[in-house]
């Protein structure tokens, strides 16, 4: 049984792809068109890591809770 990968690109299809881009936007735009993807991971990322931070402090915060609530429990 054959496998089929979506998005597998490889030899012709890559060269078709970058010349229909440099068809579409021309040589001096795809400079800034990759600065503005750059940015655009660097924010998500930074998102990303600012979620999990808040998250991972939340549930830190929680288990700190518990903790001093069975402290209360187990002190009479």
């Amino acid at each position: 049984m054959e496998t089929i990968l979506l998005f597998n690109f490889f030899g012709p299809e890559m060269l078709v792809i970058f010349f229909a881009i440099l068809l579409l936007f021309g040589g001096k735009k795809i400079p800034e068109l990759m600065r503005g993807l750059g940015r655009g991971i660097s924010e998500f990322n930074a998102a990303r890591n600012s979620l999990e931070k808040e998250l991972k402090d939340g549930i830190r915060d929680v288990e700190r809770k518990e903790l001093e609530e069975k402290e209360k429990k187990v002190q009479p």
